[in-house]
């Protein structure tokens, strides 16, 4: 299982049993937090299926209130970052009577449904709605809260959808300020595709960047967010930005404002190196010095202590990948500064001593132990791991980070005894998938003899799928997808393989022909059936 210290968890306890309400129900309080709401001061309407969702909706349009949809996880360190930093705010509190609040929990049964629905994968997202279900723009979750409150606050004010507002700004006809700001801190990352194909994002990030410089409504903190995305993106395709001497400039300008980097924390910790990458090529002129720059200015974050512990741990995680620039990715020992291997140290004694709330602790030491990898720490990562398994809300998500630990360092019995037990002690439907898709996953690369095993945790997974009634749709269906892809593969690779691949075929079969074509889930089920039995019966 893997670890991506980004603020979208993208490789990922249910609430159980039935909302029974006297009409739409909202919970506060103690009953809020038994119920694995996000909060207790939020009237947090829990939805997993259509109908509550309907509901919602109706609750919206009698209020004339927008909807504000959170889609989370139960074990995702950014959704709990979210809990520890912005929905225990008075004043998202106070704000929230201004919109109806929904939370839709993934591992409630038929929520990977509404993911589909809603065009959500990545946890978190969050979703700003008219009561008529139009999307007025996707919040991002990583930047500062009060930022996602201002944001917030000018989606609520009555802004136009972001579909209507990029589609003004590509004709090239002018926006306001409040619009030039809705497109810069649009949550790209949790697009989903909807507004531009991923593929053409750099390019249209990348004239956005260029209108806003000429746009005299967009203000400076817009065009430089604008600039920073365009410049990240471009690193991935040759039809984003071009980078010349002139935006170099602007980086290095902001990188010396310690204000103006502190408002551009979320693009400057996430991205530093492909930001580097795009202004300095590797084989460039004056690389040292901007990544020079990139360090000063990420120390300065690190120890800014009106950050949250998050930002600050991710701070220090950009500091270390730029360290590992030119060094192979899989490196177990890579060689960095001894100051930046005692700032990791420190860092690590001090927030682990600090971070108190539990919410914040699950999004702070899962982190904090990746860094402490990425360092080539390994001992100490392993420590923390350990020490904070008996008060994890997901002791599993630790877990299987202590798995990829073992696993990279070359112990591989130990890699999948942490990846068993992650599976063993994971919770709600679409996670125990999830989680198991990747033991599966490990037990074919780290022991593929083991056919006896892989075909009983295979089963098993199939098994689940059954009495999942959406198994095959978003995330839960990924994870299915991913199994039958290396199932297929084991069995491509190992032809005595092939007699434990045919039964799984026939068994996962028998769990398409009980699903409903309409919805799709069917298909997608016998599509993995037909992969299974292609591989394992070519002349078929």
């Amino acid at each position: 299982m893997k670890v991506v210290v980004t603020r979208v968890c993208r490789i990922t306890r249910a609430t159980a049993g039935a909302w029974a309400c006297a009409g739409l129900l909202a919970m506060t309080g103690a009953a809020a937090q038994a119920a694995g709401l996000p909060s207790t001061q939020v009237a947090w309407v829990p939805a997993a299926v259509d109908a509550d969702i309907d509901r919602a909706f109706a609750q919206a349009r009698a209020e004339r209130k927008p909807v504000l949809l959170y889609w989370g996880a139960t074990w995702c360190p950014p959704c709990n970052q979210l809990k520890a930093t912005l929905f225990n705010r008075q004043d998202f509190a106070a704000l929230s009577r201004s919109f109806v609040a929904v939370h839709v929990d993934g591992d409630r049964p038929g929520a990977q449904k509404l993911g589909a629905a809603f065009q959500v994968r990545g946890y978190p997202t969050m979703i700003l709605l008219q009561p008529d279900r139009t999307e007025i723009t996707r919040l991002p979750g990583e930047v500062d809260a009060p930022q996602v409150l201002a944001m917030l606050q000018a989606g609520l004010a009555g802004g136009r959808p972001a579909t209507q507002v990029l589609a003004d700004a590509r004709a090239q006809r002018p926006l306001s300020a409040a619009e030039w700001r809705l497109l810069a801190f649009y949550g790209w990352d949790i697009d989903e595709s909807r507004l531009v194909p991923a593929a053409e994002r750099p390019a249209v990030l990348a004239a956005l960047a260029t209108a806003a410089t000429r746009a005299p409504s967009a203000d400076d903190e817009a065009r430089t967010r604008l600039l920073l995305k365009a410049l990240a993106a471009s690193v991935e395709g040759k039809s984003g930005l071009q980078p010349d001497g002139g935006m170099r400039s602007r980086v290095e300008r902001l990188l010396a404002d310690t204000a103006a980097a502190r408002s551009q924390m979320d693009v400057l910790v996430n991205a530093a190196p492909a930001l580097l990458k795009a202004l300095a090529p590797p084989d460039g002129a004056g690389r040292a010095e901007l990544a020079a720059a990139f360090e000063a200015a990420l120390l300065r974050l690190q120890n800014d202590t009106t950050l949250s512990r998050s930002d600050r741990i991710t701070a220090l995680d950009a500091r270390v990948s730029l360290a590992r620039g030119g060094q192979p990715e899989d490196a177990v020992s890579p060689r960095l500064p001894e100051p930046l291997l005692k700032d990791v140290r420190e860092l690590a004694t001090r927030l682990d001593r600090e971070t108190l709330d539990p919410f914040e602790r699950q999004a702070v030491i899962p982190t904090v132990a990746y860094v402490q990898s990425r360092a080539g720490l390994w001992a100490d990562s392993d420590a923390l791991l350990k020490a904070n398994l008996p008060r994890s809300p997901a002791p599993y998500y630790l877990m299987s980070q202590l798995g990829g630990n073992a696993r990279k360092q070359g112990r591989t019995d130990e890699a999948l005894r942490w990846y068993a037990q992650a599976f063993e002690r994971s919770e709600g439907p679409a996670t125990r998938l999830q989680w198991g898709a990747g033991y599966l996953a490990a037990l074919v690369d780290l022991a593929p003899a083991d056919a006896a095993r892989i075909e009983q945790v295979a089963a098993q997974l199939f098994t689940e799928a059954a009495r999942d009634s959406a198994a095959f749709h978003e995330r839960s269906g990924r994870s299915l997808q991913r199994l039958g892809q290396k199932l297929a593969a084991w069995s491509a690779d190992r032809p005595t393989a092939e007699p434990a691949v045919q039964r799984l075929q026939a068994q996962l079969s028998g769990v398409c022909a009980a699903r409903e074509a309409a919805d799709g889930q069917r298909a997608t089920c016998e599509a993995i059936a037909r992969q299974l039995s292609g591989r394992s019966n070519p002349r078929g």
